[in-house]
């Protein structure tokens, strides 16, 4: 079994950094990088560009409204018109910087409210699926597993790659525990170890409520921003390579 890892990187801006993004990569085979809305500017996208591309791991782009100050988690009234703008000039500016650098941008993964705005609303993810395959329809869009991203992605043509969120808790009805509500963020190791065993053995994860609930993922992610990233990721990948083959993923170093 091949399993992808892959992490949101680059979510900071100027001197503010969010996490060792250096350190990290060592332990992911994919990357979503923070493209200027929520987080990210010029330099450290062509920072994170190289890193990943030196190191043969996938680039994606990571697009968020533009709210530096509530780190693309507030909900914004925007017009569907003005989110295909926002998705698509965050894009074209890593597409730009990656092939300065000879790299491609193989995926896309949406950010927390702006994500959370097109899983809402059928109308406006076909739009932005429709969208995207205009600009490549090779890009392949991260999403949860039976999600309306992942079947308007689909419907659009392009092609799709289900996450399981590994730090964070989900509901019976496969959505994940709203951040704020106890339990949302997990942030122990043992914990997290337990959740990708049962995952990769079984293709389940055990509910905020107790309940056991299936799952279809071909790649796990971790935050960057949960509470002791670098060394979650290192044991999610000890316990990983422990489980499966993961003939995706570079050896650290």
């Amino acid at each position: 079994m091949t399993i992808d890892i892959n992490s949101d990187m680059g979510e900071g801006f100027g001197v503010y950094q969010l996490c060792d993004d250096d350190k990290l990569i060592h332990y992911v085979s994919s990357v979503n990088i923070a493209c200027g809305g929520h987080a990210g500017d010029p330099a450290s996208m062509t920072h994170l560009v190289r890193l990943a591309f030196s190191r043969g791991v996938k680039i994606g782009a990571h697009p968020g409204y533009p709210d530096r100050e509530g780190f693309g988690r507030r909900p914004f009234p925007y017009s569907a018109d003005e989110i295909c703008q926002q998705v698509a000039y965050q894009l074209g500016a890593l597409q730009a910087i990656a092939k300065a650098q000879g790299a491609v941008v193989g995926h896309l993964s949406f950010h927390a409210a702006m994500g959370n705005r097109i899983n809402q609303d059928t109308q406006l993810a076909e739009q932005v699926m429709e969208m995207l395959y205009r600009i490549d329809p090779a890009l392949t869009i991260l999403c949860m597993s039976a999600s309306l991203i992942e079947s308007a992605a689909q419907a659009a043509g392009l092609p799709t790659r289900a996450l399981f969120l590994v730090d964070r808790a989900y509901q019976d009805d496969g959505s994940l525990v709203p951040r704020g509500k106890a339990g949302a963020v997990i942030t122990d190791e043992a914990a997290i170890c337990s959740r990708v065993r049962q995952f990769v053995e079984r293709g389940t994860v055990t509910t905020i409520e107790g309940n056991i609930l299936a799952i279809k993922a071909k790649a796990l992610l971790i935050h960057s921003d949960t509470p002791g990233a670098v060394h979650l990721a290192a044991q999610l990948y000890r316990e990983v390579n422990q489980l499966s083959d993961l003939k995706a993923l570079n050896p650290v170093g």
